[in-house]
């Protein structure tokens, strides 16, 4: 963490910042000594219930048997929704924009995108889904992917949505663990324009499944596609008639909203649910207060919303708070690097948040991409997924945002719904890669090996102390695996995976998953600090370290490195990185080897796949793991063929 390159927040936007930091340490206090009221009072501003809560918490985290506002009925569609007609039902609820920059947007007023989905509930309903019911979501990234999850919350079905991408075996480990009975798809998605034959992947995924009885499939392309009948039905053909006055089931407060499934590289996916109330309240006051929401936004996340990144920031928490989201179709790349910038030109976006990788991505190919187009409609930046590099934050905040919008570099994960760690908008300076203080009502602490707690400036794991809103509640179908998952290494609190550090401020910077450690010569490393110190270099765009096994059997450190544009990749280059490397954290964290790479294994929602990264770099080509999750496969053809003979 550099601190010479903090950067005061502008007066002009610090007067219009929700929170200041003065507000924020009263409330943060509050969230802790007096939770219950606190919570009380986020849920009765931010959320309409049709039946208030008998108890604001109840259980434990340590038991894990955490429940929020218990015996409250609501409706996340109608809060989305309907709650918003009377005074913005003509404002847009939603922007898509297709891949092609020639295809036309769609855009949906809140009154329109509750028609379609008060139509797709009927029709859904017409074909026997009830209220409990499973639905799998296997969708691009179109308008009829937030239409199909809202129709859900509204009948009261569960949605689970899987990522476009994801291979028919991975498909069909999911339909079978959620046992849904429906599943709505496309024809084809369009990624990298390329056409990605989506309703052929489910036809295999379904061959041996009993309990899908229905496959509603959205014509986003055209080209002919095999047809069950009596299974397979077109979604336009299914909303004929339909009718556009669907009424709401009230839900309870702890009943499932979704099941987001967590990778299943190493072990089987991880269901993890979500409930209707927490969530909501979680999703709502995040997206207030730390992506600073104001009436009238525009806000973009780029996230697939097959990651919960997606659901909790394009979906629930704008729709919530009666903004105006924008959905992307495509993959934003080097491909074409000026398209974001369009997209922000053109619908003048507020809000935008991405990820470290994509920042850095584009990072490397130049400024020149982003500054002719015009960001003055920008406010504020945000970046999640993974830790930012300084280097990369500060090309975000210098060129996309004009030195004038602050970056908010937030940590949080599928289990906990929303954003856990971020810096203030209204900070008075903030810092490049910190991911700075716990939100409300997050009580967070560092703990040692040995399960003590670290106290003041230092390092360990990262753990919560106690329930919050937002928390997933159980593994589908497997509350014992939560229990060891989460709550079983450090009793009493709940296990993130994840190392940080804190500062002599109280401020956390993230450094990592423990597993991505690296132990060279009986030196334990972070694998950012070694990635830092690479990106330090102005010639580099990003880098990412993994442990490699030497010819003597012991561990070696093994740098993937990706120059800005048009930089020459020599010798004298990879000896200045080494150089580097070695006068910032010492000989023992020098690479073994520097590996060019024009672009990183990543997933849609920008984490690079380090384990992919460690079995080339150690030779163990054969045996890459599930990689359907790859934002473009060919990444790892590429490296394949740029690793041989290291």
């Amino acid at each position: 963490m550099t601190d010479s390159l903090a950067r005061p927040v502008p007066d002009s936007f610090r007067q219009k910042a929700n929170v200041d930091t003065e507000t924020y340490e009263r409330l943060y206090r509050q969230s802790l000594d007096d939770s219950d009221s606190f919570w009380a009072e986020q849920a009765e501003r931010l959320v309409h219930w049709f039946t208030p809560w008998e108890t604001v918490q109840s259980g434990s985290l340590a038991g894990g048997d955490a429940r929020w506002f218990e015996g409250a009925r609501l409706n996340v569609a109608y809060n989305c929704l309907d709650r918003h007609l009377e005074s913005r039902g003509d404002q847009t609820a939603l922007i898509w924009e297709a891949e092609a920059d020639d295809e036309p947007a769609r855009t949906f007023t809140y009154q329109e995108l509750r028609e379609a989905v008060c139509r797709l509930a009927t029709a859904l309903r017409g074909i026997g889904v009830k209220r409990g019911d499973r639905v799998c979501l296997y969708l691009p990234m179109i308008p009829e992917a937030v239409i199909s999850m809202l129709a859900c919350a509204r009948m009261g079905a569960i949605h689970s949505v899987v990522f476009s991408g994801s291979s028919p075996d991975a498909l069909r480990e999911r339909i079978d663990d959620f046992d849904a009975t429906v599943v709505i798809t496309a024809d084809q998605a369009m990624r990298y324009g390329r056409k990605v034959p989506v309703k052929a992947n489910v036809d295999i995924a379904c061959e041996t499944l009993e309990s899908v009885k229905r496959v509603v499939v959205v014509q986003r392309g055209g080209d002919e596609v095999n047809w069950q009948d009596g299974r397979d039905l077109w979604f336009h053909d299914l909303l004929q008639g339909a009718s556009a006055d669907s009424p709401v089931a009230e839900m309870e407060a702890e009943d499932p909203l979704f099941i987001l499934y967590t990778s299943g590289a190493t072990t089987t996916p991880k269901g993890v649910m979500h409930t209707c109330g927490g969530y909501l309240v979680y999703s709502a006051l995040t997206h207030e207060v730390i992506l600073d929401h104001h009436a009238g936004d525009v806000h973009w996340c780029i996230a697939e919303l097959g990651w919960i990144t997606g659901h909790t920031y394009t979906v629930y928490g704008p729709l919530a708070n009666g903004g105006t989201t924008l959905l992307y179709e495509g993959a934003l790349s080097a491909r074409n690097p000026k398209r974001a910038w369009q997209i922000v030109e053109k619908h003048r976006v507020n809000t935008l948040y991405t990820t470290p990788t994509l920042i850095r991505t584009l990072m490397a190919q130049g400024d020149a991409h982003v500054t002719e187009h015009d960001r003055s409609s920008l406010r504020l930046l945000g970046s999640v997924g993974e830790p930012i590099n300084p280097e990369a934050w500060s090309w975000f905040h210098r060129v996309v945002g004009e030195e004038r919008c602050p970056v908010v570099d937030t940590w949080w994960q599928t289990e906990t719904g929303g954003i856990m760690l971020s810096p203030l908008p209204a900070a008075e300076s903030i810092k490049p890669g910190a991911s700075a203080r716990p939100f409300f009502g997050i009580d967070v602490a560092l703990l040692d090996e040995q399960g003590a707690i670290v106290t003041g400036e230092g390092s360990g794991r990262l753990v919560i102390n106690r329930s919050w809103p937002g928390q997933m509640r159980t593994v589908y179908g497997d509350h014992d695996r939560f229990v060891s998952t989460y709550l079983t290494e450090f009793p009493g609190h709940y296990a993130s995976g994840d190392a940080a550090q804190r500062d002599g401020e109280g401020e956390y910077r993230i450094t990592g998953h423990v597993d991505d450690r690296l132990l060279v010569e009986g030196v334990s490393l972070e694998t950012s600090d070694i990635e830092n110190a690479l990106t330090a270099d102005p010639r580099i765009a990003e880098a990412a370290v993994v442990s490699c096994t030497r010819d003597n059997g012991s561990q070696g450190v093994y740098a993937w490195v990706t120059p800005m544009l048009g930089e020459p990749t020599d010798e004298e280059l990879a000896d200045a990185l080494k150089a580097r490397v070695l006068n910032g954290l010492g000989a023992v964290a020098v690479p073994d080897v520097i590996q060019w790479a024009p672009a990183l294994p990543r997933t849609r929602s920008g984490k690079i796949l380090r384990r992919i990264l460690k079995k080339i770099a150690n030779g163990e080509i054969d045996d890459l793991g599930d990689t359907t999750t790859l934002a473009d496969a060919n990444v790892v053809d590429s490296l394949v063929e740029s690793s041989r003979g290291n």
